[in-house]
């Protein structure tokens, strides 16, 4: 169903402060269309079920047939924040309340289409860069970035096909981190290749909500923030410490209830990423593709979230749950996804 009105749109257009313009660029077949369709579902203008299915910004036919993004295509979506999501966008961003207009422009990652990459920066003022988590960075992404930053856009990152890591590759969480950890430096060695002085430091940090980990073709995402909020409460301390804890070498032992820089002996020790992050979404899948509801259902109501899944959806096995408990879990509607780098103004200059 859709969450705004036309009227809508036309009042927030003659409010400036409020638009944001944004290209997603990446490496082909890195799932950008599919991404895109999951943030348009977001905005309501495409069910939540056919996201990364019916690849909306492909409009040719040619593009349809052959599963390929040839030219540049726009679209609008309406995004309404509320205080919390905009609680940490800097003061200096101004804006006219909380709802904001998105120009979205989804670009083709296959060489040939290059020029179309170049239109679509130009009109735009921020870039979401996705990068496959299995392929990591590859050629026509370091082209896309050196096109970006040649522009002065300051890039934000996701690293998707998270589901892949789960249902591919079965990898382990160090394995899991190792990979993404080399996919952000692989991407943050060509923004200071490519930086200009004049925009500062353009590097990606996931502690700093600069990265975003997704799973476009099913729908879901979250940023280090949304779990640092959980875990906040927990420990007793606030959002950005926490956010530091669950990247880099920080390893925390449950046994005696400390966190070091380095991993004790101790088979209790793990990395706070691996932890916190990776695990829980680990044991969460691996229930619903074993259709193990009971185990399943017990976990999301200790984490709170049971309701939020449909009573509907909880007959459902295998993938389709998966997807309807992940994005009932970590959606991208939610604060913790690729929509609110760009909404709160991170990938902007002035």
């Amino acid at each position: 169903m859709v969450k705004f009105t036309i009227e809508q749109i036309r009042m927030l257009m003659d409010l400036p402060k409020n638009i944001r313009n944004m290209s997603v660029i990446a490496h082909v077949d890195h799932g950008k269309s599919t991404l895109t369709d999951s943030l348009v579902a977001a905005a309501g203008i495409i069910a939540m079920e056919n996201a990364g299915d019916q690849r909306l910004t492909d409009t040719r036919q040619d593009e349809q047939d052959r599963c390929i993004t040839i030219k540049s295509t726009g679209i609008s979506l309406y995004y309404q924040m509320t205080d919390q999501m905009l609680k940490d966008l800097p003061g200096s961003v101004e804006r006219d309340g909380n709802d904001f207009l998105v120009n979205l422009i989804d670009s083709p990652g296959h060489v040939d289409f290059s020029s179309e990459v170049t239109a679509a920066l130009r009109i735009t003022d921020g870039a979401l860069v996705v990068v496959d988590c299995v392929e990591g960075v590859c050629v026509q992404t370091e082209t896309v970035l050196r096109q970006a930053l040649g522009e002065r856009i300051r890039p934000v990152m996701t690293v998707n096909k998270l589901d892949r890591c789960f249902l591919e590759l079965m990898a382990d969480p160090e394995e899991a981190y190792g990979g993404f950890r080399r996919v952000i430096e692989s991407a943050n060695v060509i923004m200071a290749t490519y930086a200009d002085d004049l925009l500062g430091d353009t590097q990606v940090y996931p502690e700093k909500g600069t990265v975003s980990f997704s799973a476009g073709l099913h729908g879901w995402a979250f940023t280090l923030t949304s779990f640092a909020k959980i875990y906040a409460k927990k420990f007793g301390t606030d959002e950005v410490k926490m956010m530091e804890k669950l990247w880099g070498d920080n390893f925390f032992d449950p046994k005696t209830k400390k966190w070091t820089k380095k991993q004790t002996d101790s088979q209790s020790c793990k990395r706070g990423f691996c932890q916190f992050v990776y695990e829980p979404i680990k044991v969460i899948i691996e229930a619903c593709m074993a259709d193990d509801k009971k185990k399943l259902f017990t976990m999301l109501e200790k984490l709170s979230i049971a309701d939020k899944v449909k009573t509907e959806d909880r007959e459902k096995t295998g993938k389709p749950l998966m997807k309807a408990v992940m994005q009932a879990s970590a959606s991208l509607p939610q604060p913790s996804c690729p929509g609110q780098q760009v909404n709160t103004g991170t990938v902007f200059q002035e």
